[in-house]
């Protein structure tokens, strides 16, 4: 009987061997992956384990707020105004709320955005929409229709110059509109 379990015994040996053998120090793998101990076991050396690196974090830099007195064209408060506009009275279409051109911002006295009527026609009618302090001024409002820019250089805190230009005859014309304490007045012409 002891011959039985001896012919099993070799087989598992030499199995274990040969498993052992393909750890040797020259598997890459085993060089680089380290083994390990149980619990409680010695260990070869009795050093602690290094502390992960740190890294120094660099200066911290946030954001800076949006300058609430600079332009801007995609403001809640101009799809809002827009929405509330009464339709198109040509095409009885509403009002597209993305600008094509304007100078919106929530500290001027006087501030415009140009809109268009949401349609597919070639020549859709345009407008501008006025502001004070960044509210939309619903009344009282001279008439708007036609213009389709804003001339930066007539235009000041309290006064927008609204533009109608042509490309195909050249025509400008400039037409300024002035908050004065109270509401707008339109003052002149130019160009």
């Amino acid at each position: 009987m002891r011959r039985h379990s001896r012919a099993v015994v070799v087989p598992l040996v030499v199995a274990a061997a040969v498993a052992l053998a393909g750890c040797g120090s020259s598997d890459s793998t085993v060089s680089k992956t380290p083994e390990g101990t149980a619990p409680g076991s010695p260990t070869a050396s009795s050093a602690p384990p290094a502390p992960d690196p740190t890294v120094a974090a660099g200066p911290t830099t946030t954001p800076a707020p949006a300058d609430p007195c600079a332009v801007n064209l995609a403001a809640p408060e101009i799809a809002k105004a827009v929405s509330d506009l009464p339709r198109d009275p040509r095409s009885d279409q509403p009002w597209s709320s993305e600008p094509l051109a304007g100078n919106y911002n929530e500290c001027a006295p006087l501030s415009a955005v140009i809109v268009k009527a949401n349609t597919n026609a070639a020549n859709p009618n345009t407008r501008a929409v006025l502001f004070h302090l960044g509210k939309f001024i619903p009344t009282g409002v001279p008439d708007t229709y036609g213009f389709n820019g804003i001339d930066d250089a007539a235009t000041t805190g309290d006064t927008v110059a609204l533009m109608y230009s042509n490309d195909m005859t050249s025509l400008k014309s400039v037409v300024r509109f002035r908050w004065n304490g109270s509401g707008v007045e339109l003052i002149g012409n130019t160009g």
